[in-house]
């Protein structure tokens, strides 16, 4: 859709299993910082069966207001359905910008309301802001994570983004905040392409990484299972979890669940220890942001050196089984 009266930042309020998704909070925080520039309105919108009550959380985490879809065709997420809810807000609303979080879900409704609004979409973004002539740009990396790049749709809105996890901070919950909720109806139908059967938990083992406080990662540097073991007798010493550069996951030797970087997880740890990782463009964007950076690399040129708060130029094979000793050492 043109450029033509369009005003409001959207996000779009995920949710699982009654809870609204972090990434939505950190949507909210970064909106806030937006709406300083523009000081459009901010506006939540959730979809779903019997989710009103989502509301006030939304809220409290920086919503000005919050748009309640409710359908019993919303209940669980199926593409159609929440593509033409979405869009028939959407056109009726004419918001200027629409962010969605980079999870499985806003990666497949996203390309979908971009077809619909005839609008432009960038995949992925790590930031988000206004330049020095009041343009909104979003950045995302290219080739490979070799580049940032900074993309703008000048023309046609709303403007839109799915944005990676873990990059921007939430706002702690401010529930005196007031807002203004509104209901509308929305004409969806299931769709008859599919038929969801039923919703299985998967399993786990251990806290996912994007949510780990602390985490131990290794790198090309690691050969073989038993270098690995030594990571992981690492991380659970310090009560974190085991994570890996692509290469080890290529290899095998750990799943994509536990890779760090662009084509993987972003993390946002209170600590992270490096092990044999040189530090690529790739893999930096996924862990750049934690509060504590330790690495240890042989090369005292490793890249992965320009982001570390603390780092060791040594072996991981050796150092870190001594770092294992003292900790047992300590613990008694």
């Amino acid at each position: 859709m043109k450029n033509e009266q369009f005003s409001g930042i959207w996000i779009f309020a995920e949710h699982e299993n009654g809870a609204v998704k972090p990434v939505v909070f950190e949507l909210l925080a970064k909106a806030q910082e937006l709406k300083a520039h523009n000081g459009e309105n901010i506006t939540a919108v959730l979809l779903g069966a019997n989710v009103a009550g989502l509301a006030p959380e939304l809220i409290a985490r920086g919503a000005d207001e919050v748009i309640v879809a409710e359908d019993e065709a919303l209940a669980e997420y199926s593409a159609r359905p929440y593509q033409q809810a979405l869009s028939q807000l959407a056109k009726k609303y004419k918001p200027s910008i629409l962010l969605y979080g980079a999870t499985e879900l806003g990666r497949d409704l996203a390309p979908r309301l971009m077809n619909d609004l005839h609008t432009g979409l960038t995949a992925d973004a790590i930031d988000l802001g206004y330049d020095e002539d009041g343009v909104f740009y979003q950045t995302t990396p290219a080739y490979g994570g070799h580049i940032l790049a900074h993309i703008v749709i000048l023309e046609e809105r709303p403007q839109m983004a799915t944005v990676r996890q873990k990059i921007f901070t939430p706002l702690e919950p401010d529930y005196s905040r007031s807002g203004k909720v509104i209901t509308e109806k929305v004409a969806v139908e299931r769709d008859e392409a599919y038929e969801v059967l039923s919703v299985e938990e998967k399993a786990v083992t251990g806290t996912p990484i994007d949510q780990a406080e602390v985490i131990v990662s290794g790198g090309r540097g690691v050969k073989d299972e038993t270098e690995l073991t030594s990571l992981r007798e690492l991380a659970e010493l310090l009560g974190g979890e085991l994570a890996s550069s692509r290469p080890l996951v290529d290899a095998g030797m750990l799943p994509h669940s536990k890779q760090i970087g662009q084509s993987g997880t972003t993390v946002k740890p209170k600590l992270i220890i490096n092990a044999a990782i040189s530090g690529s463009v790739q893999y930096q964007i996924g862990m750049r942001d934690s509060e504590r950076i330790v690495s240890i690399n042989k090369s005292s040129s490793a890249p992965i050196f320009d982001i570390s708060h603390y780092g060791a130029v040594a072996d991981f094979k050796t150092l870190v089984p001594a770092v294992i000793a003292e900790i047992k050492k300590r613990k008694g």
